[in-house]
């Protein structure tokens, strides 16, 4: 557990630049960035304690998480419009 969450670019620094394009021309990659960051702030606040809640609650944070880190990466990856 990190004193802050990762933004994505930081986690594929490779992938920057894409990432940087995709969030300008992209609505669809966009909207699934900034639901992966507020997603991913939750997350950490729920991890240092923050806002804590249930194991349950915070594994499935978790899976959501990693689904739509698998869409972005996907998108990433296909170079998806």
């Amino acid at each position: 557990m990190s004193n802050a969450p990762n933004d994505l670019a930081e986690d594929f620094p490779d992938k920057a630049d894409r990432i940087r394009e995709l969030k300008l021309g992209n609505n669809r990659f966009s909207r699934l960035y900034d639901e992966y960051n507020e997603l991913n702030r939750t997350i950490h606040r729920v991890e240092t304690r923050v806002e804590p809640t249930t194991e349950d609650v915070e594994e499935d944070l978790k899976r959501r998480r990693v689904r739509l880190k698998d869409e972005i990466l996907a998108m990433l990856a296909d170079g998806q419009a």
